[in-house]
């Protein structure tokens, strides 16, 4: 009879993860790019009053699931620095502030879309946030699937399900009916919407990350569920009433501007984007369907939500919503 083998670690070996604080709903008041902003106070004052009884829906939706009704709602607001830079800091936030306010909205955090691909680590290191959660994904094998496909890590693009065949490959397929087989998704309820996601473009250190993906880093730092080494990414930094730099390089990737606000990263998330980023938040959910993430952070925010009675689905890509109003 075989002896049970009994197994010594030392509890410093054991990996810790970071605990982060949650509000029940991270709501993002807007997208812009920098062509955006070049039309003036005008563009976001409108974008701001259209967004405004969305927000007061989300508000009040949240507080309708709670037993006591008391929601944890941050906002945050993401600025599009990794594409273009227009414009500066010190000349772009504040009529980006003032129109906010003027639509009795506030802006507790505000990030920049660079951050998501190459942010500041411990020590003065870089922690490249988008590569690392490259590394984690982890394809949905297709029906039927044969292996054929190389993995996403060469190729930079992630699909819902099994592509078209691109070729012929013998002489069978030539006869009637076999010369094409249309796209498949994975998780088609009767009929299929197949989406093919591009990661990235370029190659080595002239990668350039696509919206979509980025995308993808912010709704997963939204809802605290990255790490490094155990270590919280993305803490936002305060930033009360200073200055606003010239350069954006120096503003740290989330800055918390209202002292007051309910905790950055949260249980859930939800958008208020123009209807322009539908088929990009499409390409997010299939992106979130198949990151791997470690047990003890999902069980952070599955354990913590569930004692507050607000559960949280175990799909990531479900704890995620969009609002896409008209005019946006």
């Amino acid at each position: 009879m075989n002896q049970p083998v009994a197994s010594f670690r030392e509890t410093s070996a054991e990996p810790h993860t970071a605990s982060v604080p949650f509000s029940h709903v991270s709501l993002e008041l807007g997208h812009l790019y920098m062509e955006d902003f070049d039309e003036g106070t005008t563009r976001l004052r409108r974008h701001f009053a259209t967004a405004r009884p969305w927000a007061d829906a989300v508000r009040a939706g949240t507080e309708a699931r709670l037993a006591n009704g008391r929601a944890r709602v941050s906002t945050c607001f993401l600025i599009d620095d990794y594409f273009s830079r227009l414009s500066t800091p010190d000349r772009l936030i504040p009529p980006l502030l003032d129109a906010a306010a003027d639509a009795g909205l506030t802006i507790d955090y505000l990030a920049r879309e660079s951050g998501c691909a190459v942010a500041p680590g411990v020590d003065r290191s870089e922690l490249h946030l988008a590569e690392s959660v490259l590394h984690r994904l982890v394809e949905s094998p297709p029906p039927g699937g044969n292996g054929f496909r190389p993995p996403v890590s060469r190729t930079g693009w992630i699909s819902n399900g099994r592509r078209a065949p691109a070729q012929r490959t013998s002489a069978a397929l030539d006869s009637a009916g076999t010369t094409w087989q249309p796209p498949s998704e994975t998780t088609a309820r009767g009929h299929s919407v197949f989406m093919d996601v591009e990661l990235w473009s370029g190659s080595g250190e002239e990668r350039t990350w696509s919206c979509a993906f980025l995308a993808s880093v912010w709704q997963l730092v939204r809802l605290g569920l990255l790490r490094d080494n155990g270590r919280a990414v993305l803490t936002p930094t305060p930033w009360d009433d200073r200055e606003f730099p010239t350069e954006w390089d120096d503003l740290p990737p989330v800055v918390r501007l209202n002292p007051r606000a309910e905790p950055f990263t949260a249980y859930s998330t939800c958008s208020v984007l123009p209807i322009r980023f539908l088929a990009v938040e499409h390409a997010v959910r299939v992106v979130l369907g198949q990151v791997h993430l470690e047990a003890a952070v999902l069980d952070q925010a599955m354990s913590r939500s569930e004692r507050e009675g607000f559960t949280v689905p175990a799909d990531i890509a479900d704890r995620t919503s969009y609002v896409f109003p008209p005019g946006l």
